[in-house]
């Protein structure tokens, strides 16, 4: 509390000799130059980021051309305590603000960090899919979030909002090429006023790559397969052999096309009404094309699956699944390429009407995606691979309307509700352990499994907010959301070879169990409330308790196993909540040319979900814990008159998270009983995780950045960035593994620019990652490495961590019209 106190005087202070400095700064000439203000729409209102009670780091129009900031991955790398991890199945990323993330093996597992487009909530990991450009602006708030972004989101929110056609008639053609992944960019921007009333805005990006971010070496691969039906008949199985080719030598190979039509109609100052339509195509050529052997289980550091030595770089050593198996298997490519394709269209209409001291907003959203991809599922290939297919369509409707007043008065209201339908179709087929069946369909002669499985899911929610004025200087603010939640699933194993019919419940097993049924029900109440003092312009103090809620769910990509009792358990998870406190300081100083922003938080969750492959029941499983995530966040903007266009800023963030209730959390691969791991009825391998670390929760994360732009010439400006992040040592896996370990790094990036000083054009180069370091963002076990859990003899599995991108440098030529 002295810390605090002291702070809190020393940065009023320093507000109170701001005019003095200023000033100062008049007498010397100084009058350009200054920080400029950020608008924010955390609370459903444009509002300037100094003004909010709302730890948000913004991102403006500009700083995302200058950056390239057009993907989640981007705007995490731009954001010292948010990690985003690119996962190949699952729920294809795992999203990590302090500490607090979402796993991404389960496809049914909502992110606790939520994306938000246009004021849409996107809730899945495949958002990562999806490319973002033509952006108005980027707001990542932290912490639970739940009364302004649709649903709630328990450890924070990634907001994007898009532009909207203008006034004015603008053209821009963009055009680039990135060197190492050979990689050709276009893109086109039509905003076009059709009347006085009613613009519409085209947008279309398009790219090509002919090379890669990572390297595959590997080599021929023989997978023998023997049917077992002649096998158990007593004869030999007649063995075939088929090869595996090496998968493409540079990936990921992307193709990719985003197309957006926007129409704004503004009949009145009163009403304005939008729509937009968006559509987005992404294939690579390998689904786990980031998937690295970073830290192998053998003591020789030679991966006991490949042969293949592991270590921190780019390279991976994956094949294609035989191509005369692929031929006739469920969603493969004849060829057996592996590969990723992902496709979404969504339609958003938003309507704003004002009334005299009241704000109308609706919100009105469809979005449909489908994912499909082979994947070389053991990661690492080997003589005995695991190949498998995939595809998954998800389905969201949502309405969202609220009322907002603006009275003179002490008392403002803002109300709302939320209703959200949503659909999950799923559909996987996996080969493994050189299985066929000679008397099966030409679809499953080679497969070992098959999956089937939707959700169903339905929300409605309510919430409102009451701010009290108290005095001039002092605002109370307090609102809650109710929510009621049912999901509706069914699983089930529709085809299993013979051989593995032991291990995974058929659909018609004697045993009643082979087909999974939910019916979920779930309704919550997050209360929040805020304390907001200004004692004088420029500085702004506020504390918060605040709760959020995420959905409980089923894991439609999970194993009906033969050795649980309890399928139904197996394939549910309950809710996820957050509650604690919150406080900040944010003040402007300096005659507007310095923020320095500080915020302290300490939050509980519960039934934190955690998703994990149980290998003695040969059982995925979403297991929940308890744990607390708190910490300190500093950062600084100074942007000085005297040196016009010069800005400094930065961030250093302290933040501790960790388990504090998970006796019987799931050992690792490998685990012995000297390091924590007990064998339970003899199968069953489990460890105590109370007060053990988070998944990719480093301790200390920090960001600094200097920008300066400057004319150069008569009607030219040329300017520059360099801004570097670093993050202390984590583990990346959420168990406790040692050998998981990411150590510490810093990654540096920068740009020049020189064009027109009225942006006309500009030719720019940016580089990302300069030092070419490699990290991972999280980590699984690798398949058939490792072994002897809970045993002296135990055997740590190789670590595959998902890596992040290389050295990349980008050439960029814009041009307006």
């Amino acid at each position: 509390m002295r810390t605090i106190k002291g702070i809190l005087l020393a940065t009023c202070a320093l507000g109170v000799s701001a005019p003095v400095m200023a000033q100062d700064a008049a007498q010397e000439g100084a009058s350009a130059g200054g920080l400029e203000e950020i608008i924010v729409t955390a609370r459903k209102r444009e509002e300037s980021v100094q003004t909010v009670p709302v730890a948000v780091t913004a991102i403006s129009e500009k700083t995302i051309q200058q950056r390239d900031i057009t993907s989640i991955e981007k705007i995490a790398a731009a954001t010292p305590n948010l990690n985003v991890g690119r996962a190949s199945n699952g729920s294809g990323a795992q999203l990590t603000m302090r500490g607090i993330g979402s796993s991404s093996t389960s496809i049914g597992i909502e992110q606790s960090v939520a994306v938000v487009v246009d004021g849409a909530y996107y809730g899945q990991g495949r958002i990562i899919q999806e490319g973002f450009f033509d952006l108005k602006r980027v707001e990542v708030l932290k912490g639970p979030q739940a009364l302004f972004f649709g649903k709630n989101a328990t450890a924070g929110v990634i907001s994007l909002a898009t532009n909207d056609p203008g006034q004015d008639r603008e053209f821009i053609a963009r055009a680039g090429y990135e060197f190492r992944s050979r990689q050709y960019q276009g893109e086109l921007i039509a905003s076009i006023p059709l009347s006085d009333t009613l613009g519409v805005r085209f947008a279309a990006r398009g790219s090509i790559m002919d090379g890669g971010y990572y390297r595959n070496v590997s080599v021929d691969r023989t997978y023998t397969t023997v049917d077992i039906r002649n096998l158990l008949a007593g004869g030999s199985g007649n063995p075939i052999g088929s090869v595996a080719r090496p998968a493409a030598s540079r990936a990921p190979g992307e193709d990719e096309f985003l197309g957006r039509v926007t129409l704004k109609y503004t009949p009145t100052d009163r009403l304005t009404m939008t729509l937009k339509g968006s559509y987005n195509y992404n294939q690579v050529n390998n689904s786990s094309w980031n998937y690295v052997a970073y830290n192998c289980g053998l003591a020789t550091g030679v991966s006991q699956l490949t042969g293949y030595r592991c270590g921190t770089d780019f390279v991976t050593h994956q094949n294609n699944m035989p191509a005369d198996i692929a031929k006739d298997f469920p969603f493969a490519k004849d060829n057996g390429e592996l590969y990723n394709r992902y496709r979404s269209w969504a339609i958003n209409g938003a309507v704003s009407y004002e009334l005299d001291n009241v704000t109308i907003s609706s919100v009105t959203n469809y979005n449909t995606n489908n994912n499909r991809w082979t994947c070389a599922c053991d990661f690492q290939s080997s003589n005995n691979g695991t190949w498998a297919t995939e595809n998954s369509t998800w389905k969201a409707f949502s309405q969202e309307l609220r009322a907002q007043t603006s009275f003179d008065g002490p008392i403002n209201l803002m109300v709302g509700g939320l209703y959200q339908k949503t659909k999950r179709d799923f559909a996987q087929y996996v080969m493994f352990a050189g299985l066929r069946d000679d008397t099966a369909s030409a679809a499953n002669r080679f497969v070992a499994s098959s999956k089937t499985s939707f959700t169903d899911g339905e929300t409605a929610a309510l919430f409102g907010q009451v701010t009290w004025k108290l005095i001039d200087t002092l605002e109370l603010a307090g609102g809650v959301r109710y929510t009621h939640e049912t999901k509706d699933s069914f699983f089930t194993q529709p085809y299993n070879n013979l051989g593995v019919q032991g291990i995974f419940r058929d659909q018609n097993d004697a045993d009643g169990l082979g087909e999974v049924t939910a019916k979920q029900v779930f309704d919550d109440w997050s209360p929040e409330v805020t304390l907001t003092w200004k004692p004088q312009d420029g500085i702004l103090v506020y504390g918060a308790y605040k709760t959020a809620y995420k959905s409980g769910g089923f894991s439609n990509g999970g194993i009906n196993s033969k050795f649980s009792s309890d399928p139904l358990a197996d394939l549910t998870f309950n809710p996820e909540k957050a509650r604690g406190f919150e406080a900040g300081i944010k003040t402007t100083l300096a005659d507007n040319q310095l923020r320095l922003n500080l915020v302290a938080f300490t939050y509980a969750y519960n039934d934190l979900q955690v998703d994990f492959f149980n290998s003695p029941i040969f059982a995925f499983q979403t297991l929940t814990a308890d744990a607390r995530t708190k910490g300190v966040e500093l950062e600084f903007e100074y942007a000085p008159r005297s040196i016009d266009g010069l800005n400094v800023h930065g961030s250093i963030n302290y933040t501790k998270a960790r388990y504090t209730d998970f006796p019987s959390a799931p050992c690792y691969a490998g685990q012995t009983p000297s390091q924590g791991c007990t064998l339970v009825g003899g199968l069953d391998a489990r460890q105590n995780l109370n007060g053990a670390p988070l998944s990719v929760a480093p301790e200390w994360t920090g960001a600094f950045g200097v920008g300066y732009e400057t004319a150069a010439g008569e009607g030219l400006k040329l300017g520059f960035n360099v801004d570097t992040r670093y993050s202390s040592s984590y583990l990346a896996s959420g168990f406790g593994n040692p050998f998981s370990r990411q150590g510490k790094y810093a990654v540096l990036d920068a740009g020049i620019r020189f064009g027109a000083e009225d942006d006309n054009w500009q030719i720019a180069v940016i580089g990302k990652n300069l030092t070419n370091r490699f990290y991972v963002s999280g980590v699984v076990d690798g398949p058939s490495t490792g072994g002897g859990t809970g045993t002296a003899a135990g055997v740590r599995a190789d670590q595959l961590g998902f890596g992040n991108l290389p050295r990349t440098v980008q050439v960029s030529v814009i041009k307006r019209f």
